[in-house]
């Protein structure tokens, strides 16, 4: 008996090394080759759609759709490779609805600047877009904006919808019965009101206004135009072909097939280079991430207790291992977090906010918030050396929450019914078929308190203000980065790149030398996602308030006590 189960040890550890081999092989035979660059070419940029800050492979979506999902990472990494790469003339965007904040809009703006340095062209085609703003912020960093000569541009200002969920909750029974710390900390009124409070709305307000303002200020400057000019516009709200051109607001009106014209030089057309294809040149053939190592880690989505269950939501355990890995390894010069969270699990925030004090002890810490960095968010970069965020970016948010859904309406209406059993006064607090009382409610309310005074204590300490202070700013207010500047709670305005640079300076490293990034999460291979499986396969395409609605939920679920920042209306 015992020699059988020997011989199936060894048939299964020959069957692993078999497998692996051919996984190896597959791997090294099937992968995608770099393209050939023409001479004379130029890069193609297809933006539309969601645009996540990071993704992985993903073998199934290859399969079927024919492309990979595009990642804000991989457009930035591209754009520096054609600024060095001699071979590429210039770019051409192609514009589409993008599924983003208005930060991510900005960082590919800053790129598409940055491109534009070396001194060659960027173009942005438009087709057809009725609601079009933040794309069209876009592309005024081009030089030119070209429209479809039936296009229909719209540019009809920033706004957005927050759901309130209370009186369908109502008529099916549900009551949301939460606690917060802070008059602003409203992730939950969507759930507990039939509308805004006054709290939430002048937050709300602030926060577009604010945003409104920044893009009104932009593209006047971008268009050669005065700020009343382009509020006037917006008003307007449509333009179609020779309206737009007349307008101002585009260059010019071309059809797709002459588009590679813009190219052209001494009646020689430039070859296009996709960007997909693009990424598979690596940079160190253009001689770029050389030199010393800098971490960048990417702490993508709502912060839960444990082990990441995929890139798209950090866990608590899985991040601090990343950042004391960083830590701990000797070659690496700097760490640059790079945060785009609503926040999540207040323990596992500061299981995150432990490793990143303990990491600042031993090098350079830099924080670059992406659309949001709230709550949770903000808990895990206060206590870095500096912080970037965008002006338009989400961030603050200092509060804590905790509560639960109360079905027991909705189960009598279903017929469903309970016998408790409780061993200790409070047993079943959480408990789905009973409401909070009075003493439970109180009893939530110290444990957020407490909590939120840790909150305080630890921001006070990360950016050197008064905890008073820091109680006044904090309240669960949500603020744009430039507020947010102005208030002391981050460093400077600007992406992921003024980031990487500052963490250089920190460790001593000239400006005028490269780095390279040791990037986590790693990136699977191509044929890695077919046998292991994308770790970001499954996101349901939703309406963003939806989403972020779900994501709540699914945070609530897992968590009792909060560090989550309130659904942001900036959503078009």
């Amino acid at each position: 008996m015992k020699r059988g189960k020997y011989i199936l040890l060894v048939v299964l550890f020959f069957a692993v090394l078999v497998a692996a081999a051919f996984i190896a092989f597959v791997t090294v035979e099937f992968a995608p080759r770099p393209p050939a660059v023409a001479v004379r070419s130029y890069l193609e940029i297809g933006l539309g759609g969601e645009l996540a800050e990071w993704s992985q492979p993903d073998f199934f979506t290859s399969l079927v759709l024919g492309s990979q999902p595009q990642s804000l990472h991989d457009i930035r990494t591209n754009l520096r490779k054609a600024k060095a790469d001699r071979r590429i003339q210039g770019i051409l965007l192609r514009l589409d609805m993008l599924q983003c904040g208005w930060a991510k809009a900005a960082e590919l703006r800053e790129a598409i600047l940055d491109f534009r340095m070396s001194g060659k062209k960027a173009f942005a085609f438009i087709e057809e877009a009725p609601e079009f703003n933040k794309e069209y912020y876009l592309a005024t960093a081009c030089d030119k904006v070209i429209l479809h000569p039936l296009g229909w541009l719209g540019l009809t200002g920033i706004g957005g919808d927050i759901p309130f969920f209370k009186k369908g909750l109502d008529k099916l029974g549900i009551e949301a019965q939460f606690e917060h710390i802070g008059r602003y900390k409203t992730a939950y009124n969507q759930f507990t009101e039939e509308g805004f409070t006054p709290a939430h709305r002048e937050m709300e307000e602030s926060l577009l206004s604010d945003t409104f303002s920044r893009f009104v200020t932009t593209v006047a400057q971008a268009r050669g135009k005065t700020e009343a000019e382009v509020k006037g516009l917006i008003d307007k709200a449509f333009f179609q072909g020779d309206q737009a051109l007349a307008a101002g607001l585009v260059d010019e009106l071309l059809y797709d097939d002459q588009l590679p014209d813009l190219f052209q030089a001494g009646g020689v057309k430039a070859v296009r280079v996709r960007s997909e294809d693009y990424l598979r040149v690596k940079p160190s053939s253009l001689g770029l991430d050389r030199g010393r190592r800098v971490a960048l880690i990417y702490a993508l989505g709502p912060i839960l207790s444990g082990e990441s269950l995929n890139s798209q939501i950090i866990g608590g355990r899985t991040l601090a291992r990343w950042i004391r890995t960083a830590r701990l390894d000797k070659s690496v010069a700097a760490i640059v977090i790079r945060v785009d969270s609503p926040g999540g699990s207040a323990v596992a925030s500061d299981t995150i906010g432990r490793e990143v004090e303990l990491a600042k002890k031993a090098k350079p810490v830099v924080v670059s918030m992406s659309d949001m960095a709230g709550s949770g968010g903000y808990w895990i970069s206060m206590s870095a050396h500096k912080i970037f965020a965008q002006p338009q970016t989400l961030t603050g948010s200092i509060g804590v929450l905790s509560g639960k859904f109360n079905f027991a309406k909705l189960y009598q209406k279903l017929g469903i019914s309970s016998e408790e059993l409780s061993y200790g006064r409070h047993a079943n607090i959480f408990s789905s078929f009973h409401p909070l009382s009075a003493e439970e409610q109180a009893l939530l309310r110290e444990q957020i308190s407490w909590i939120y005074d840790k909150f305080l204590a630890k921001a006070s300490a990360g950016r050197n203000l008064t905890k008073d202070r820091v109680n006044e700013i904090g309240q669960g207010r949500v603020w744009t980065g430039s507020q947010a500047l102005a208030l002391g709670l981050i460093d400077g305005l600007g992406g992921l790149g003024p980031a990487i640079e500052e963490a250089k300076r920190l460790a001593g490293i000239p400006a005028s030398e490269s780095v390279r990034l040791d990037i986590r999460p790693r990136k699977t291979s191509f044929w890695g996602s077919f046998f292991w499986g994308s770790r970001d396969v499954g996101s349901l395409r939703l309406p963003s308030a939806i989403r972020r609605a779900l994501d709540g939920l699914e945070v609530m679920s897992r968590e009792r006590i909060l560090a989550l920042m309130p659904m942001p209306a900036t959503s078009r």
